[in-house]
């Protein structure tokens, strides 16, 4: 299908970007990579009146060391992330999620700001934010806030974002040296949505975990934060009983809709199996 009409602004500045969308109201919206809105367009299940093109601003693109954090812009692209240097070294599960999503082509322009603002349940990014303790820097009229992940996400498509906000930019601390990461993804074929996915950081001394953190993507109406099954790791080896503690406990919070990808009893089994694949592939991949 065709969108419907629609006033185009190309703003060059994130202040002019701000004041746009806050004159002109609740039938703007900002666009991104343009991945999920102009398909929803098309569909006419959005129908903005005006569209915000960010691809312009450049203090909204780029990777930076702030401390303890690596703080990428909101229009920095899936592709830029898969050829970071400082995301291979420091935040390693951002390339292996990054290759997950779509296919080149679209990796080329989706943007990691547009994945985890959208508030999509089956977009990739807001899970891995979550097990990485990120934080989303707002801005709009009435200044900048800095949310954390985990509270930014409230039912599906609705996120913290206030009216005339731009989330422009992702604080993720980064993890210690040998941690262990994964993100394990069951879906129908390349490129399409999870089915089921988990998300795991954690850290191990002695053969024990010591920290764990694990985040489940498409199988609740937002990401899950599943701290229970993180916990039931904690102090294991990771032995098969461990492993099952955890899949049981991450289970106890998932509750995804029956769809094409399967029921919802389907894709809570097939969720404790990621859960379980990522732990183990997090843990063969963590210094002891």
């Amino acid at each position: 299908m065709i969108p419907g009409e629609f006033e185009y602004h190309r703003p060059a500045t994130l202040a002019d970007a701000v004041k746009l969308l806050s004159e002109l109201g609740e039938e703007a919206r900002p666009l991104a990579g343009g991945h999920s809105l102009i398909p929803m367009m098309k569909l006419r299940f959005a129908t903005p009146e005006y569209l915000i093109d960010l691809s312009g601003i450049g203090q909204l693109k780029g990777i930076c060391r702030d401390g303890n954090a690596l703080v990428i812009g909101a229009m920095t692209t899936q592709h830029d992330i898969i050829h970071s240097a400082d995301i291979a070294l420091h935040l390693p599960i951002l390339k292996e999620t990054a290759l997950m999503i779509a296919d080149p082509q679209v990796r080329y322009v989706g943007t990691l700001g547009g994945n985890v603002a959208n508030g999509d349940p089956g977009n990739d990014m807001p899970a891995v934010m979550m097990a990485l303790g990120a934080s989303y820097r707002l801005e709009g009229p009435d200044g900048t806030r800095d949310v954390a992940a985990t509270d930014f996400y409230q039912g599906a498509y609705f996120t913290a974002l206030e009216p005339g906000e731009i989330l422009t930019a992702i604080s993720i601390p980064v993890q210690p040296v040998g941690h262990g990461y994964a993100y394990e993804k069951l879906k129908r074929k390349v490129g399409d949505y999870a089915t089921a996915a988990a998300a795991v950081t954690l850290t191990m001394a002695g053969g024990k975990v010591t920290a764990c953190s694990i985040a489940l993507t498409n199988l609740s109406e937002t990401p899950v934060l599943a701290d229970v099954a993180a916990q039931a790791v904690i102090g294991t080896s990771l032995d098969e009983a461990a492993l099952k503690a955890a899949a049981t406990a991450a289970r106890a919070v998932m509750n995804p809709a029956a769809d094409a990808r399967g029921t919802s009893e389907y894709r809570t089994h097939v969720g404790g199996i990621m859960v379980m694949r990522a732990l183990t592939r997090a843990a063969s991949r963590a210094a002891a």
